[in-house]
């Protein structure tokens, strides 16, 4: 029996993943490894290199010239890629789609994974991305499919960039979302796809709050202390 406790949300892009994790896993003291960073980071190699997201010869071959890390700096997660921190580079369109296009390679998902499994061994962890429940962490002792309407999805996204000043169209954000949700859940390996035993979380019609609340109590009722 591990005497770690790991949660693990899988949803797709958009449904607020991140975000809970982070206020579940300060609620309860533990890490957050945001998974999908991991991967924003690898596209953001790619693309700072030259090389294209659906040139999957040339990503595998420069997956042994990265190296990520997470660490924590005043309680804040800052993603290390070789050296430098990028926490503020990969949260672009142009990085979250790449990234949605790398992760669906074999020799990409093996290169993180390893990172992403130690953490959970070695730490109780929460981890959001669009595999862990099912990949990652088969073992979690409690698994959560978070999801929400593409459209809800796509307002909470504009809102987002437009508070940043940048300008966006809805209906692009919202066929982009369709698009990627397409894709994470087509692809050949580890699709998208909710765990037979996670616990079904629509976030459409509900607060932060509840969503926080409703993991938390479906962590208690699957022996978290």
């Amino acid at each position: 029996m591990s005497s770690t406790y790991n949660i693990a949300i899988d949803g797709p892009a958009g449904a607020g993943k991140s975000t809970i994790a982070k206020l579940v896993a300060a609620k309860l003291g533990f890490i957050y490894v945001d998974t999908g960073a991991m991967y924003r980071a690898m596209a953001l190699y790619f693309l700072e290199n030259g090389i294209q997201p659906e040139d999957e010869e040339k990503v595998s071959a420069a997956c042994g010239q990265i190296d990520i890390s997470l660490r924590y700096q005043d309680g804040v997660q800052q993603v290390i890629l070789n050296g430098r921190d990028v926490s503020g580079k990969i949260r672009t369109e142009a990085v979250g789609n790449a990234a949605s296009v790398v992760s669906a390679y074999r020799a990409v998902r093996q290169a993180l994974l390893a990172l992403q499994q130690n953490l959970a061994k070695t730490s109780n962890v929460i981890m959001d991305g669009r595999d862990i429940g099912t990949c990652v962490l088969p073992d979690a002792q409690t698994k959560i499919y978070l999801t929400a309407s593409s459209h809800v999805r796509a307002i909470r996204r504009y809102k987002e960039l437009t508070e940043k000043g940048q300008m966006c169209n809805l209906e692009e954000i919202e066929q982009d979302i369709i698009d990627r949700d397409y894709r994470d859940m087509h692809r050949e390996i580890a699709p998208l796809t909710q765990a037979a035993d996670a616990v079904l979380l629509d976030s459409s019609a509900l607060t932060i709050d509840q969503v926080v609340d409703g993991i938390i109590t479906a962590a208690r009722e699957r022996g978290l202390a």
